[in-house]
């Protein structure tokens, strides 16, 4: 925050008003315009940045689609066919970040990616200047080696040695789970690459109740099928951790209906709850029944960056693939996501297609750099450079440091919660990740016995406190229900500016739109 404190906002003389965007392209006398423009846009950037951090500024200045269709005060989605001059662009930025949600302020606890750390940004910027792939080498040498780097370190801290592992930057968590369920049907059937499913037996799948929708994708996009992705149950008493002796119990009654057991997807920080399941015993278990075991640790992955928080993934350095997104707890701006397998050399031999016009064997350098032949995709993004700059700046303590903060103010709202009696949480044990769950009791509600008839009531406050706050816009988390329970509150904390006046804020606000429900 201190290094916008005090800034000055300057305008940018009027030159901007007499160019249209044709000025700007790269060509001998554009370089005025050029750098006329892009300095008003970083003026926008820098002013919104300001007000990003302040607590006066609304989270969202909401409106409905048809509002936003319809165009507001000079801003339309409409295109035509005549390019706009400079001014309008200019506007146009303003107004695209003016009705947009401020995911990097204080108050926003909506999803699991939140916050706005400088260094990433610059680091985004770079990588969109630069503008470059990365397949191979030749067109993307310093960004193939800081990925082999950083995914290495990652790799050893899941505990995996030098002579093991692999990995890859994926486009978010789905579709690094999606790259686990094709690595591990290779790994049993390699002629499905060729043949196709006909040529394989009927697969079973294992994931948690609570697991990410996700895996249950992988199965329907990989033609393994939804109905044969079997959900083990959690324990509903304990912040809903997969239970070993039901997964043992789900991969006895697949055998049993002839379908093959061959992955199991562990949770470590679910979704909704925040809960890690026991990776130890469901490792033992894959190694009995010799499955793939994958790890999705979307959200709970940047916990191994806390000595203090570490534990809770005792286990991982045990499982044959895993998914660890830097763009949740570790703060990296989207998208920056992993996929790390532990058998190294996989993910080339399982995606391998040798494209001649890409991957040409004879080329005057290593060409095990050109690593686009590892993945599904061909044009791939470059999300490795904001992550290793962020790794630069703050070291492993500044990330510990940062994470550790998010679990406090976790504890801290738990904390508040538990003394109120206008307050309910879903679960009474302390939580393990920064997800916070609970319901509000209006006080219409508190004095109803627990039963329907007070259910069918609070499962409709939630809904209505939270169209209430997107109206006026000053903070914003989000709610659902989950088996048996009706809706509730999750408030997820991922963001380190979040201070602890901010989740007082946040309970504060709650009474205020519902108390008269």
């Amino acid at each position: 925050q201190s290094l916008f404190s005090g800034t000055n906002i300057v305008s940018i003389n009027a030159i901007i008003i007499s160019h249209s965007s044709s000025d700007l392209l790269p060509t001998e006398g554009s370089e005025e315009a050029s750098r006329h423009f892009l300095q008003e846009i970083v003026n926008i950037l820098l002013a919104y940045m300001c007000k990003l951090f302040k607590r006066s500024t609304k989270v969202l200045d909401f409106h409905h689609p048809h509002q936003l269709k319809e165009g507001l005060e000079g801003f339309t989605l409409e295109l035509s066919d005549q390019p706009e001059n400079l001014e309008q662009l200019l506007v146009d930025c303003r107004d695209t970040l003016k009705y947009g949600v401020k995911t990097g302020h204080p108050r926003f606890f909506n999803q699991l990616s939140s916050g706005l750390d400088i260094i990433g940004l610059a680091g985004e910027w770079l990588t969109s200047t630069a503008n470059t792939n990365m397949f191979t080498y030749e067109i993307s040498p310093v960004f193939i080696l800081m990925e082999e780097v950083v995914l290495r370190k990652m790799m050893d801290m899941l505990g995996w040695s030098n002579e093991e592992g692999d990995g890859i930057f994926c486009p978010g968590g789905t579709v690094s789970n999606l790259y686990s369920v094709l690595l591990a049907r290779y790994h049993f059937f390699p002629e499905v690459k060729s043949r196709g499913m006909s040529a394989i037996p009927r697969l079973a799948m294992f994931t948690s109740s609570h697991s990410h929708y996700s895996i249950q994708k992988s199965a329907a996009v990989l033609g393994i099928g939804t109905e044969n992705v079997l959900l083990v149950k959690c324990d509903e008493r304990y912040v809903g951790k997969m239970i070993p002796g039901e997964l043992e119990s789900s991969i006895a009654s697949a055998k049993d209906r002839g379908l093959y057991p061959f992955y199991v997807s562990a949770t470590a920080g679910t979704t909704v709850y925040g809960a890690f399941d026991p990776l130890n015993d469901i490792a033992d278990i894959c190694e009995r029944h010799g499955l793939w075991m994958h790890v999705d640790a979307a959200w709970g992955g940047g916990l191994l960056m806390s000595k203090r928080h570490r534990v809770k993934l005792q286990g991982i350095d045990r499982s044959s693939s895993v998914t660890w997104n830097p763009h949740k707890m570790m703060g990296v701006p989207l998208q920056c996501a992993t996929l790390l397998v532990r058998k190294k050399g996989f993910l080339q031999e399982c995606n391998q297609l040798c494209a001649e016009y890409l991957f040409q064997p004879d080329k005057h350098y290593d060409t095990s750099y050109d690593t686009g032949d590892k993945t599904i995709q061909c044009g791939r993004h470059v999300d490795v450079f904001k992550l290793w700059l962020m790794w630069k700046a703050k070291g492993m303590e500044g990330f510990e440091s940062q994470i550790n903060k998010c679990l406090e103010n976790a504890e801290y709202l738990f904390d508040k919660l538990k003394n109120r009696t206008d307050f309910l949480l879903v679960f009474e044990s302390k939580p393990e990740h920064s997800n916070v769950c609970f319901w509000y009791l209006p006080h219409s509600l508190r004095n109803l016995p627990p039963g329907c008839e007070r259910d069918k009531k609070l499962h409709a406050v939630a809904p209505k406190i939270k169209a209430k706050m997107m109206e006026e816009g000053l903070t914003m988390i989000g709610y659902q229900p989950l088996g048996n329970k009706v809706n509730f509150f999750r408030c997820v904390f991922s963001n380190s500016a979040t201070q602890r006046e901010d989740v007082d804020f946040l309970l504060d606000e709650i009474v205020r739109l519902g108390h008269d429900l």
